[in-house]
């Protein structure tokens, strides 16, 4: 039965993350690049000075919701995670350097869509009955399409409701867990046979700490990545930087493997990859994955924050996107190719890449920092996704059982941290991808109220800037 269910998975898998998916959402990218006019050139200045001018902005958000800084970091936790440091390697070598110049593409692309995707989600959200912003792709469909296209969002938010526990918990805590006993195990300070004990130990913090943040409320929630995204995000762009500068020598031949291995792969990797789409396809797929846009659900935490300017909120998602995959997943990428490490090109890796160039560069001790890293971004994924999976329930089946959705999906920690996931984390992805849809054709729809919100508020602001006032 259970070789069925694989197999079943694995082809609709290949199609959701193959082709016609990838096709679908750079397409929608293309069509929102052109009918914004190019709105993630036109206001990227905008949108770093607004989001890194909130940095030590301390204003506190009305009850219920969060400021536009806390949004866009609690959409950052949801999008910053293990991916980054594991994903991006295998990236490298299973489609060579040129992968990340499709990443590049792809995160450009993906901008425009996630703005899109934030300016929607605040127009069309709601208030519930305890006054908190709730929105989202399930919410925008409704509230923008009408009740006939009430079935579409109520698709997006059973699929989201099958998707956090995989994505968004088991596999994220499984990668807590897993790095604890690496680092542990590497200094001898893990006795032969204890790591089941040790394992369900951190299960049950890590659950506990879980339910603590999120069943706080969405002020809670806010308060913790506010804190946590910058703090980790700093720290890593900071050790990741001084990979770069201390081979800043290969940086140069670095660049020219990313351009070159794009379209000739096989010229940079010695044959091991021969196909320039084989490059482009784990780009892509890389990018998308990472930044999640085109899947919706970032807009569902930045239509909790406390503002009413809808396009100049969904400048924090051209943030989000630039800070995911240009600023993160790049520079994981010129860790391992900076640092010189051995890439087994046409071979799966992980984590163990971007580890390797560390540690090659620093020494051993730098071991002790990537551990740390991987929890902060993992641990930030679990409460994004939190997030995220009571904001479906809620759609599906109001509020009532928002708190036993809560409660089950902190005690599914100990679940990731105790047991081999196995097929869990295919059929998550499965279900992930699958979210995309129900969104992209929202997307499509919708382009003309996206174009006229845009237009609206530039004649409204003269100066140029969309950003608010």
């Amino acid at each position: 039965m259970l070789g069925v269910i694989q197999q079943v998975n694995q082809a609709v898998s290949n199609f959701i993350w193959g082709v016609p998916a990838m096709a679908a959402i750079i397409g929608v990218g293309i069509f929102l690049t052109i009918r914004t006019r190019l709105i993630q050139v036109r206001k990227f200045p905008a949108a770093m000075r607004n989001t890194l001018g909130k940095l030590f902005d301390r204003t506190e958000a009305r009850e219920g919701t969060m400021s536009p800084f806390q949004a866009v970091c609690t959409a950052l936790a949801g999008t910053v995670g293990t991916g980054n440091i594991a994903g991006v390697a295998g990236a490298l070598a299973l489609g060579g350097p040129g992968a990340v110049f499709w990443m590049w593409c792809s995160a450009f692309l993906g901008m425009c869509t996630k703005f899109a995707e934030v300016t929607l989600a605040v127009h069309f959200r709601e208030s519930n009955p305890r006054g908190e912003h709730v929105g989202g792709p399930m919410y925008y469909i409704k509230n923008g399409l009408g009740k006939g296209w009430l079935w579409l969002a109520f698709a997006y938010a059973a699929f989201g409701v099958l998707t956090v526990f995989g994505t968004g918990n088991a596999t994220q805590v499984n990668t807590i867990v897993t790095s604890v006993d690496s680092f542990l195990d590497s200094f001898g300070l893990l006795a032969s046979g204890s790591h089941p004990k040790l394992d369900l130990a951190l299960g049950l913090v890590i659950a506990g700490l879980v339910a603590l943040v999120l069943l706080g409320g969405i002020k809670r929630i806010g308060s913790v990545t506010e804190k946590l995204v910058p703090f980790m995000a700093l720290l890593y762009i900071i050790l990741g930087l001084g990979v770069v500068l201390l081979n800043w020598r290969n940086v140069p031949a670095v660049m020219r493997m990313i351009f070159a291995g794009a379209f000739t792969p096989q010229g940079v990797t010695g044959g091991l990859i021969g196909s320039a789409f084989l490059s482009l396809k784990k780009g892509v797929s890389r990018g998308i994955f990472s930044n999640e846009a085109g899947l919706g659900t970032g807009s569902i935490a930045h239509s909790t924050a406390d503002t009413d300017d809808a396009v100049g909120q969904g400048l924090f998602g051209i943030f989000e996107v630039f800070m995911d995959t240009i600023v993160i997943c790049t520079l994981t990428a010129l860790i391992i190719l900076c640092s010189g490490v051995p890439v087994a090109y046409g071979q799966a890796a992980g984590a163990e890449l971007t580890i390797l160039g560390f540690t090659t560069t620093y020494g051993s001790w730098v071991s002790g920092f990537t551990m740390v890293a991987l929890v902060c971004f993992a641990f930030s994924t679990t409460i994004g996704w939190g997030l995220y999976g009571s904001r479906c329930v809620e759609f599906l089946f109001g509020h009532r059982l928002v708190k036993p959705f809560l409660v089950l999906y902190s005690l599914v920690a100990v679940v990731g941290a105790t047991m081999d996931l196995g097929m869990l984390w295919d059929i998550a992805e499965t279900f992930n991808g699958l979210m995309a849809i129900p969104n992209l054709i929202a997307l499509l729809l919708l382009s003309p109220v996206l174009v006229r919100l845009v237009r609206e508020r530039e004649r409204q602001d003269q100066t140029g800037e969309i950003a608010g006032k």
